[in-house]
C-alpha cells in the first residue's frame, strides 16, 4: 500500500505550493523514481481544473545526454523548450535520483555550457509559478546515512506533512518569517562572523522574501540579493557543495568589491574554479539566505534541505532572484552553507541579530 503521506504531499503541492487554478497548464517534471508522487499529483491537478503536462524521464537519461550529446546539445536548446516555458502557467519539478554520483565523470565544461544555454528558459520559468521538491529514494537515503524509512520520515516531517493541517502550519511559519523580515526593513549592512569567516555586504534597497513552501518544498528561509559590488571579506563553508555528481568540500572564498578574488577547496577544487569561470556573474553573490527550519537539523548532502537548516546561512554564487532586487546574471546558482550554531553570529547594522544559530 502507498504511504498516505504521498497523497498529502501531492495535495500540498497542487493546492498550496503551485495553487493551481482552473484552466491553467501546469508542467510536472521528474524521473520515473518519482512515479508515486506524480500519479497522485496528476490527479490533484485535475481536481483543481488544471491541465497537467507530465514530463517523466527514465533514470539515466541525463547521464546519457552529457555522455553522447553533440556540441549543439550543450550550446543551444530545441525550440520546444522555449515554447514550453512560454506556454505553461507554472511548473513543479520533483527530484528523485537513483544515483547521486551518476554525473561524477561528466566533463564539467559541458555542464557549464548547458547551464549557460538554458539561462533564457530558466528566467522565463522563474518569473512564473514554480515549485521544486524531492521524493525519497534509496540514493538520497544513503547520502544522508539513513534507512529509506527514516529518510522518508525526515522528508515528510521537513515538509510539515506529519501535522494534521500542513497548510495552516506553513501559514504560521510565514507569519514568523515576516516578523524577522520586519526587523531587517531599511537595513544596510549584514555582517557574518564565525570560524575563519568575517564577511559583510550591503542589502540596502533590497527585499527579503519569505520561503514558505510556495517555491522550494520544503521551505524555511528568508532570502535576498546582496548589492553586487558590496561584498567584502572571507568565508569558509562548513558543508560540501554537492553538484553534478561531485562533492566540492572545504570551500574558502575571498571577496573584494563584490567579486571572488581567491577560491580554494580541499576536494574537487578544479571543478569549483571551472564553475567560477562560467561567466562574469559566477564570481558574484546572487543570494543571501538565512535558514529558519528548525525541523531540519542535520546535513544530508542535498541543498534543498541543507540550506534551510535552522541556525545556518547560505550564500549563493551566480544568478539573483529578481524579486529581491538582485541584478546579478549568470548561468550558475550555487548555494554554499555556513553553520552558525557553534560560534557564529549575524550582525545587522552593527546590532546582534543571531547568535549561535538562535535569533536574539
Amino acid at each position: 500500500m502507498q504511504d498516505p503521506r504521498v497523497r498529502k504531499f501531492a495535495q500540498l503541492l497542487a493546492h498550496y505550493s503551485i495553487y493551481a487554478k482552473k484552466g491553467e497548464t501546469i508542467g510536472v517534471e521528474g524521473p520515473d523514481t518519482t512515479a508515486p508522487l506524480i500519479q497522485d499529483l496528476y490527479e490533484e491537478l485535475l481536481r483543481a481544473g488544471a491541465f497537467p503536462i507530465i514530463r517523466m524521464t527514465p533514470v539515466g537519461t541525463t547521464e546519457a545526454f552529457f555522455k553522447h550529446g553533440h556540441p549543439m546539445h550543450f550550446d543551444s536548446l530545441p525550440r520546444f523548450e522555449m515554447a514550453y516555458a512560454r506556454t505553461v502557467d507554472g511548473t513543479i519539478r520533483i527530484m528523485g535520483s537513483s544515483n547521486t554520483r551518476a554525473l561524477s565523470a561528466t566533463d564539467p565544461s559541458r555542464m557549464a555550457r548547458f547551464a549557460k544555454a538554458r539561462r533564457p528558459v530558466r528566467r522565463i520559468l522563474l518569473a512564473k509559478k514554480w515549485a521544486l521538491t524531492l521524493f525519497p529514494t534509496e540514493a538520497y537515503a544513503m547520502d544522508a546515512e539513513m534507512s529509506l524509512a527514516d529518510f522518508s520520515d525526515f522528508v515528510f516531517r521537513a515538509n510539515l506533512l506529519h501535522l494534521d493541517d500542513p497548510v495552516a502550519a506553513w501559514r504560521e511559519e510565514e507569519r514568523k518569517q515576516k516578523r524577522l523580515i520586519a526587523r531587517l526593513k531599511s537595513a544596510d549592512e549584514i555582517r557574518i562572523v564565525g570560524p575563519d569567516t568575517d564577511i559583510r555586504m550591503s542589502v540596502k534597497g533590497r527585499t527579503f522574501i519569505p520561503s514558505v513552501a510556495t517555491h522550494n518544498v520544503p521551505s524555511g528561509e528568508i532570502f535576498t540579493g546582496p548589492v553586487e559590488d558590496s561584498v567584502e571579506g572571507h568565508i569558509r563553508y562548513d558543508f560540501p557543495v554537492c553538484e553534478g555528481g561531485r562533492e566540492i568540500d572545504g570551500i574558502r572564498l575571498v571577496f573584494r568589491e563584490g567579486r571572488v578574488v581567491e577560491a580554494s577547496a580541499t576536494k574537487n577544487e578544479g571543478f569549483l574554479l571551472q564553475m567560477l569561470d562560467m561567466d562574469p556573474g559566477a564570481r558574484r553573490l546572487g543570494e543571501l539566505g538565512i535558514g529558519t527550519n528548525y525541523d531540519i537539523q542535520r546535513f544530508i548532502k542535498n541543498i534543498l534541505f541543507d540550506e534551510k537548516i535552522g541556525g545556518s546561512i547560505h550564500l549563493a554564487l551566480g544568478e539573483s532572484y529578481p524579486e529581491t532586487g538582485g541584478k546579478n546574471k549568470s548561468g550558475l546558482h550555487w548555494d554554499m552553507i555556513k553553520d552558525l550554531r557553534k560560534g557564529g553570529a549575524i550582525y545587522v547594522d552593527g546590532k546582534l541579530f543571531q547568535k549561535d544559530g538562535k535569533f536574539v
